[in-house]
């Protein structure tokens, strides 16, 4: 399907597809801003997300058919690196760019009765090139391969975002010191990662990634070096949402309009966990001095402490949106735990789950959408008896829900397996078992909810209940389906996940 896809893609404009996979959506965002209604602006974003997924479809292919693995290097403008901007794909590029861009895509298609509903339409045009801004920039972030120009696609993204998210303060106020409060902590992320980058330069010369990663282990006692790791890290941290610096998710999830939490929920964090990974792996490497204890005392912890409070949080939510708003955090901390092994197996288990996870909440935030057009709300009475009245949007809402517990023939329980295989394999038996433990706290929290749905009636019987239009229901479906088809057919998604792992552990080609 792939090749198939990638043939119908002339070769001149197949030469180009990393940078027109980045300019097209960018390009379009002004254009949108100024169509003179919002029908327009999401026609032309639904053109611009479909041609970035086939941009995606064809880098894919290139970097598969590139023998021994090796990089897809594109300057910008024709200028070589360093002198130039690079955009530097490998396996990890190409999954991400997939992932981000297959999302874009369906969050698109079904964002346009939800879009219509909660933001008045005054503001529908400039929405849509906020979210054009804000694709754009975690495009970015996964093709550069330049430090600095991926703190520049990382702000592009956030202001975007914090656009979007202020932008449900029409629906709910307290929209407005969700963003602000993300603003805030997305600040300080990303001026704790420019500073740490400008370390590195202050100690190398160059921003290219590549570059570094080549010079750094030339200088591997340098104190500005390891200044920059910890900024690095730590900036990185807050903007993926890692435990304890993750306060800024709950209520940017809660508060935010219905297609702006589907689309940050499946994508935002996953892009700056690559981007973690990226520096973590490729950039400083294995043989740094802080790596091995960074993943061990840092990331590991961090990642058993998200996955144990945030599920017990979840557990005592009354609100649905809350509720896997801190299960997203718990679902980090699945990604840092097979991360933090540092072996194929564990960092390809991690990758993995992150896949997964964009594909889960992706779905479960589409279907509270669909609840809320119902305007039934988000709360768990509200849910009571909906899988009679709304059985297509529930149905699916329960698979995803099953699969974010990890229920076999989901692509959470493949994912989970093999996170549990690799901690078994490297001997952490006790991180095994707490995968199992808090995928138990899953099923309490999403128990609940299943329940409310399927099992208990209507708090008010007469209140007009309604299916989630047909916009919501196929791109939900796509999305449910996958969740499935991963369960059962997992070869495409976790080859992805091991070839980038195989590129980042057994040391292929940078």
């Amino acid at each position: 399907m792939i090749e198939m896809l990638s043939s119908l893609v002339p070769d001149t404009v197949a030469a180009h597809a990393p940078a027109l996979l980045v300019v097209v959506p960018m390009i379009t965002a002004p254009i949108a801003a100024m169509m003179p209604n919002g029908r327009i602006a999401w026609f032309l974003s639904l053109l611009a997300t479909a041609a970035s997924l086939l941009m995606a479809v064809v880098i894919l292919s290139q970097v598969r058919s590139i023998e021994g693995g090796a990089v897809l290097s594109y300057a910008m403008g024709g200028w070589a690196p360093p002198a130039g901007i690079e955009f530097r794909i490998d396996g990890l590029n190409a999954m991400v760019l997939l992932l981000v861009s297959i999302i874009g895509f369906l969050a698109t298609i079904f964002s346009w009765p939800s879009v219509k509903a909660e933001i008045r339409d005054a503001k529908i045009a400039m929405f849509y090139s906020a979210y054009l801004v804000c694709f754009t920039g975690l495009c970015g972030v996964a093709s550069t391969g330049d430090a600095f120009n991926l703190f520049v696609f990382l702000e592009i993204s956030s202001i975007a975002t914090y656009v979007l998210v202020a932008l449900g303060a029409g629906q709910d106020r307290r929209a407005l010191p969700a963003a602000s409060h993300y603003l805030l902590l997305g600040t300080i992320g990303a001026s704790l990662f420019v500073v740490g980058v400008g370390f590195l330069y202050a100690a190398t010369g160059t921003l290219n990634m590549a570059e570094l990663s080549v010079m750094l282990p030339q200088i591997p006692n340098n104190k500005a070096v390891m200044a920059g790791y910890a900024f690095i890290v730590v900036g990185l941290g807050i903007k993926a949402a890692m435990f304890p610096l993750h306060q800024w998710l709950p209520n940017a999830y809660a508060y935010s309009p219905s297609f702006v939490t589907t689309f940050l929920a499946a994508t935002a964090t996953k892009v700056a966990i690559y981007a973690l990974v990226r520096f973590l792996f490729t950039v400083f490497g294995l043989e740094f001095v802080f790596e091995g204890s960074t993943l061990i005392w840092v990331l590991m912890p961090m990642g058993i402490a998200g996955m144990v409070a945030c599920s017990f949080q979840a557990v005592f939510q009354t609100d649905v949106r809350r509720t896997l708003a801190y299960s997203s955090v718990a679902q980090v901390g699945y990604m840092l735990l097979g991360i933090s092994l540092a072996t194929a197996a564990g960092v390809s288990a991690g990758l993995f789950h992150l896949f997964n996870h964009a594909i889960i909440k992706g779905a479960l935030f589409m279907a509270l959408a669909g609840m809320v057009l119902s305007h039934q709300g988000t709360s768990l009475n509200d849910c009571r008896g909906m899988g009679r009245t709304a059985p297509w949007t529930m149905t699916a809402f329960a698979i995803s829900g099953l699969s974010l517990i990890g229920v076999p023939l989901t692509a959470g329980f493949q994912s989970k397996f093999a996170l549990v295989s690799a901690l078994l394999d490297s001997g952490w038996w006790w991180g095994a078992l707490i995968v199992v433990f808090t995928s138990v706290l899953a099923v309490i929290y999403m128990g609940r909810i299943l329940e409310a749905v399927f099992f208990k009636a209507p708090v008010n019987p007469n209140k007009r209940r309604k299916e989630a239009p047909l916009m919501i229901l196929i791109p939900l479906w796509i999305l449910a389906i996958s969740n499935i088809w991963i369960g059962v057919q997992s070869d495409f998604v976790f080859g992805l996940a091991r070839d980038a792992a195989a590129m980042l552990i057994l040391g292929g080609p940078q």
